[in-house]
């Protein structure tokens, strides 16, 4: 439990300070300056007051029990002092102080010195190198930002104390309540999933934000992250997202980014709602700040000005929102009260003329209309309207209704009263029409998630004794990269179809088996060392002759020594030519925060280009399979656009589930490409497939 961080009966600041410009000075000033209702113990050996409190020496001089230590001393002094806290019964522990891994090597030992205390003693331990903690509840104030945020309902924790000092004064400035604030520092002890995990059972908790630049635990994190979207909307801003960025990050807490492609799918299939920076962070939260969500995915936009109108339908179409038309009833009604020159069509455009008694005559009629399930209101602030009632008789109608309400009030000198009395009544505003779309699309997606049923494992019987036997040969002989021939041979076991095939070892081999399968053939070097092997002239196709099977095995490995002197050398392998049908590509990697993941994607130029591709953590169930299939933005074409015949999803989803139960049964896979499958109108077929595994039996090598 956090309650001694959250909510202390008393708390002891070891390093506090009489002097201004220090920042055991600050947290002691901001404990009494806010009215911090439990006892405060400055501990400092020489002082014997600090700002009208009593100063200790120690935390020993202390009788009473000690909830919270702040501790605000040089680095290396730290891990002692921990001890003392442990032996003194506190049960929590803020650290604000620096120069532990953000600072190199020394500071690495300092820190894995705490770990060690913090999992041995019965203490948690936030930081080190943070800003401290917040609670509005009761006033807890340990931290040396500059003011105390206002009371809400949001919950934030920060990886970076720099960001979360502005985003306080940010909060302040703009009266945005608050209930919890944490700045994680360097993770030693408490991290991000802790506090997820803590606010969910949080009464004072409605929205769980944060910002992240890694993920201690990735496989905890999936699981309290999905079951805290269950319960409440969680929204993280994820950086290091780019290369710069990840050394950026891993400079600045130490921290070492996840791949950009594992968050995006850890964040998928947790409900997690990921912001695309700070301001769109708070923009999400202010979504939910009705606590109210639309039942469907139906927005009805009510306006006064036509172009942010259609600004509002263009961002609906662009998210996938349904604008549907209005009912008979609803239409017939507001044609009797609105002019003739307004659009009663979605959106309904009330023109500029509109008085706070049409935005009523629209919306009172609107709301019950049995096809929308949320309404955006926007309103420009023309001469002859009142903003203020107008925002009022939106709050009347909101209040007796069960679906979300959501406004764009533009501009700024004229609506700003407005938007203060919206936003104090819990309707959400936004300056623009294309974030309040963007509010209903994530207040609709939550709601689908929460309606979401937990997918059923895959109940795939797998024939894993072979498969077995080939790992641990190849393990125990460090040859970690399987031949195209090995590798098929393991996902022909987990139902994968390969064409005929044969592997010849001679010019005569290749006639023979070439003669075997029947005209055409391709032919193709097979060894574990050569990995791109069209590129070094390995790969041959549309082979139609004993003869030319012959010149095909001499050019291919001729070919492949000359790239490679020293590869390993199988053989040639001679396979039937298949139908042409939708290349895709299929695969496992591995991650080292969140673990095995599975990519799909259209192969040729949609993955090699435009890195059009889907990925998905292990398992991965049927249902997480058919949403990486229709994820990509070239999923038309397997549908069958401009006449031809379309592919087949259910085998693709079946291939999907297949793979993600191997890299279950078998850690060791680092990496695995299914490089191309072709998929047809019915069926697929493998042509060509490579392994590489990790000797340390997890997968992966971090």
């Amino acid at each position: 439990m956090l309650d001694p961080l959250f909510y202390p009966k008393s708390v002891a600041i070891i390093g506090a300070s009489a002097d201004p410009g220090k920042v055991g000075h600050s947290i002691v000033n901001n404990l009494k300056r806010f009215n911090y209702k439990g006892n405060i113990y400055p501990i400092n050996p020489k002082s014997t007051e600090i700002l009208g409190l009593k100063a200790f020496k120690s935390i020993f001089e202390i009788k009473d029990n000690i909830d919270l230590a702040v501790i605000v001393i040089p680095a290396a002094f730290v891990p002692s002092v921990v001890r003392d806290c442990v032996t003194k019964g506190i049960k929590s522990a803020v650290i604000i102080s620096a120069g532990f891994k953000e600072a190199g090597s020394a500071g690495i030992i300092l820190e894995e010195e705490i770990k060690s205390i913090a999992a041995k003693g019965d203490i948690r331990i936030l930081g080190p190198n943070c800003l401290g903690v917040m609670n509005t509840s009761n006033s807890l104030n340990a931290t040396f930002a500059a003011g105390m945020l206002p009371k809400g309902r949001l919950s934030f924790f920060s990886q970076s104390g720099a960001l979360g000092i502005a985003i306080l004064d940010w909060a302040i400035g703009n009266k945005v309540g608050f209930s919890k604030f944490i700045s994680l520092g360097n993770k030693a002890d408490l991290n991000e999933t802790d506090f997820i995990e803590y606010f969910i059972n949080d009464p004072e908790t409605d929205v769980i934000l944060g910002y992240i630049e890694d993920v201690v635990d990735g496989k905890r994190f999936l699981e309290v992250a999905r079951k805290a979207t269950k319960v409440k909307p969680v929204i993280l801003v994820k950086s290091g997202g780019t290369q710069a960025g990840a050394r950026a990050a891993s400079s600045h807490t130490g921290a070492l980014a996840g791949s950009e492609n594992a968050f995006n799918a850890a964040f998928k299939q947790t409900g997690v709602i990921r912001a695309d920076g700070i301001e769109d962070l708070f923009e999400a939260a202010m979504a939910f700040n009705s606590n109210k969500l639309p039942k469907g995915n139906n927005l009805l936009i009510i306006t006064n000005a036509g172009g942010p109108g259609i600004i509002a339908a263009d961002t609906a179409e662009k998210l996938g929102i349904n604008l549907p038309q209005l009912s008979k009833d609803t239409v017939r009604t507001l044609s009797s009260l609105l002019p003739k020159n307004a659009s009663l069509y979605n959106p309904v455009d009330i023109i500029g003329d509109a008085t706070s008694e049409r935005y009523a005559d629209a919306i009172d009629n609107a709301v019950n209309d049995p096809n929308i399930n949320g309404i955006l209101i926007i309103l420009t602030p023309q001469a002859v309207i009142n903003v203020e009632d107008t925002a009022r008789l939106v709050v009347n109608a909101s209040k007796k209704s069960d679906m979300p309400f959501i406004t764009s009030f533009m501009g700024w000198e004229r609506v700003r009263s407005a938007v203060e009395y919206l936003k104090s009544s819990s309707i959400p505003n936004f300056s623009y029409p294309e974030p309040a779309v963007k509010a209903f699309k994530r207040l609709f997606d939550h709601w689908a998630w929460t309606k979401k049923e937990e997918p059923m494992k895959n109940a795939i019987s797998s024939k894993s004794e072979k498969v077995s036997a080939r790992i641990a040969e190849a393990i125990d002989a460090n040859r970690l990269q399987f031949a195209e021939d090995s590798s098929r041979e393991i996902l022909s076991e987990y139902g994968f179809e390969f064409p005929e095939k044969y592997l010849a070892e001679s010019h005569s081999d290749a006639a023979s088996s070439a003669a075997k399968i029947g005209f055409p053939v391709v032919m193709k070097i097979s060894s574990p060392d050569i990995l791109h092997k069209t590129d070094i002239g390995g790969v041959k196709i549309g082979i139609n002759s004993p003869n030319e099977a012959e010149d095909a095995f001499a050019d291919i490995t001729m070919n492949a020594k000359k790239f490679m002197p020293d590869a390993f050398i199988d053989g040639v392998l001679v396979y039937r030519m298949v139908p042409k049908g939708k290349e895709v590509i299929l695969g496992i990697t591995y991650d080292r925060t969140f673990g095995h993941m599975i990519m799909f994607g259209l192969g040729g130029i949609y993955v090699e280009v435009l890195k059009d591709v889907s990925f998905r953590i292990v398992p991965v169930s049927r249902a997480d399979a058919f949403e990486m299939i229709q994820e990509i933005r070239s999923f038309q074409l397997l549908k069958g656009a401009r006449g031809e015949k379309p592919a087949d999803i259910e085998s693709i989803a079946d291939a999907i589930t297949r793979l993600s139960q191997l890299s279950l049964d078998f850690p060791m896979i680092q990496e695995l490409d299914i490089n191309p499958p072709v998929v047809y109108e019915k069926g697929s077929m493998a042509l060509d497939a490579r392994i590489i595994i990790s000797s340390d039996h997890k997968g992966g090598t971090g």
